[in-house]
């Protein structure tokens, strides 16, 4: 288990709204769409970042975090666990609070580096499936 469910409703409520999505594109096929729609309904800022930097969901994209000229509050990771970690990298120099990795994205190392860096992190879980069980959040 990488995250008790304290851990998760504290990211979901009290960590911010602006949440960086990582591997989000105009694919509506893919999960990270699917759950960048959650978040816009739970109230979430979601921003995109994708190598293409598009537009989703009405909010500009950007090619890598280092791009985004404002601060984000969580990092939710839609790539390859053989990537996972250089982003959860960024996201602890991009001054993030927290770090989510999607189901199926594994790193542990990443995970303990995160941790260690004081950010909150989640790791092989889903926040449109955590919102409704853990629902009322608010």
């Amino acid at each position: 288990m990488y995250a008790d469910d304290d851990t998760v409703r504290r990211i979901l409520k009290d960590s911010g709204d602006t949440w960086a999505v990582v591997g989000l594109s105009t694919n509506r096929s893919r999960a990270a769409y699917g759950v960048a729609e959650v978040l816009k309904r739970f109230g979430k800022r979601v921003v995109p970042v994708h190598p293409k930097a598009e537009t989703v969901h009405g909010e500009q994209g950007y090619a890598s975090l280092a791009d985004i000229p404002f601060p984000v509050d969580v990092v939710d990771v839609f790539v390859n666990s053989e990537l996972a970690g250089a982003v959860a990298d960024e996201a602890v120099a991009a001054g993030a609070k927290a770090v989510w990795f999607q189901l199926g994205v594994i790193d542990e190392q990443a995970y303990e580096r995160t941790r260690a860096a004081g950010l909150a992190m989640v790791m092989d879980r889903c926040p449109a499936i955590e919102i409704p069980r853990l629902s009322p959040l608010r």
